[in-house]
């Protein structure tokens, strides 16, 4: 029970994870999804699938809740709506600034605080630091393509109320990781390594939520040298330099890796955590940089399955850590309107069954605009066209974050006073009128 007062009434919120009624079976217009997807394609995402999906939703992501509002006459209506989620949604923020127009601009930072309540922004040393000693934190650093300068984000996000995630602080792969001017050498790299952890740390601080220490380290031996066991360094480092509030986090694997690799990734993550790291978060990404295999997906094809998904995601839980679906990309098999369909249909299943697991925390999306991924990556991508014009998959995540999954109702309180209802959890606004008449409002946090 909490307990905390608001202009004179005392709230009382009471949680409860009992699963009460089933959410509404799963609705489609089957006829008209069928000419996206394939029959073959339902079959693996078939009414079972979609209802154990339901299902978890309703048990892992909502609550019970019972508020009290003192001096309220029984019957009272009272409006309950949910202004935010606990959840995290999020996007990389790579192309802040980086537009034609202002009101380009301005419509991609508006996707921060309206879709998505959290940001990766971009830590990727080799461009922070093209130069020993001249780091692009402020506004008018040099241009980098997908590398603005990090402080005009930061502050941005902050006058949001956005959640960050600094990706990455180190990173093993030469050709996005850490600058030239590092010495080719094990042993020299190191004190350069501790002191950008070091550097890091005191400039931001508490301001960046999350961090991914180390990112993708599983396939180090092909990536290019690296200081001997730099992972558990690295965190050791992190761990002595960041406050305890920020969450240090590891980020690797793909959805479509073989299970060998996920043995693999785990095995280093439980390692880290038996040698006495603090690993807060594990990422997991899923890439569909392949046009053609979003058709494929839309065709039946055995890619991204529920059974697949669940295989992986229940193996690295044994982590006993939070997951982040790190990185997201779906690709448009084409710019046609039934290419964004399909899309919008894969990743509305995904999310789905990613928002319904019960140890996932956050999703985030990667490349939200057509035309804005690194490159060798996929053009058709994006939330948004070339043109910053709202794709069919823009309108999907917006139904599933801010109409279905959030939780807005108009309820009266009963014979003792007691308003009680299940929701989503995350931030609400309680609005009534006291017996004079006058408008009421409260906000609390239901966790």
């Amino acid at each position: 029970m909490r307990k905390s007062f608001f202009v004179g009434y005392t709230i009382f919120v009471l949680f409860c994870s009992n699963l009460q009624a089933q959410k509404a079976f799963f609705e489609s217009e089957k006829g008209n999804k069928e000419n996206v997807m394939s029959s073959a394609y339902w079959e693996f995402w078939n009414d079972k699938a979609q209802a154990e999906i339901d299902e978890n939703i309703e048990k892992h992501r909502k609550t019970d809740v019972t508020i009290k509002l003192d001096q309220i006459p029984p019957g009272t209506n009272i409006q309950i709506e949910q202004i935010s989620h606990s959840f995290l949604f999020g996007g990389n923020i790579f192309l802040f600034g980086d537009f034609k127009t202002p009101e380009q601009n301005e419509k991609y930072e508006n996707t921060f605080g309206t879709l998505f309540n959290a940001a990766t922004v971009p830590f990727y040393w080799k461009t922070l630091e093209p130069v020993q000693g001249k780091p692009r934190y402020e506004a008018g650093s040099s241009y980098e393509y997908r590398r603005p300068p990090i402080d005009p984000i930061v502050d941005f996000c902050e006058s949001r109320g956005i959640n960050m995630n600094g990706h990455a602080i180190i990173y093993g792969m030469r050709r996005w990781g850490h600058p030239e001017w590092i010495p080719e050498n094990r042993k020299k790299m190191e004190k350069y390594f501790e002191a950008h952890i070091k550097e890091l740390a005191g400039r931001y601080r508490d301001k960046i939520q999350r961090w991914d220490v180390v990112n993708e380290p599983t396939d180090q031996a092909n990536r290019g040298i690296m200081p001997d066991d730099y992972t558990y360094k690295s965190f050791i480092w992190a761990m002595k330099y960041f406050p305890s509030s920020v969450f240090l986090n590891i980020n690797d694997s793909d959805m479509h890796w073989e299970m060998t690799l996920y043995r693999r990734y785990l095995e280093i993550v439980r390692n880290l955590i038996d040698r006495g790291v603090r690993i807060d978060q594990v990422g997991l990404q899923m890439h569909i940089f392949n046009p053609d295999e979003s058709r494929r997906i839309a065709q039946g094809a055995d890619i991204l399955t529920p059974e697949k998904i669940y295989e992986r995601l229940d193996y690295m839980s044994d982590a006993a850590r939070p997951i982040h679906v790190s990185e997201v990309t779906v690709s448009a098999p084409d710019e046609t309107e039934k290419g964004e369909a399909i899309q919008a249909e894969i990743t509305r299943n995904l999310y789905r069954l990613w928002f319904s697991y019960p140890t996932v925390m956050g999703i985030t999306w990667w490349n939200i605009v057509d035309g804005g991924a690194a490159p060798g990556e996929p053009s058709l991508s994006g939330i948004y066209n070339k043109e910053m014009q709202p794709k069919i998959v823009y309108d999907t995540l917006d139904q599933l974050i801010n109409h279905e999954w959030k939780t807005k109702l108009i309820i009266k309180t009963d014979k003792d006073g007691l308003l009680k209802f299940r929701g989503f959890r995350g931030k609400y606004r309680v609005d009534w009128k006291d017996k004079s008449g006058r408008k009421q409002s409260l906000e609390l946090n239901i966790e």
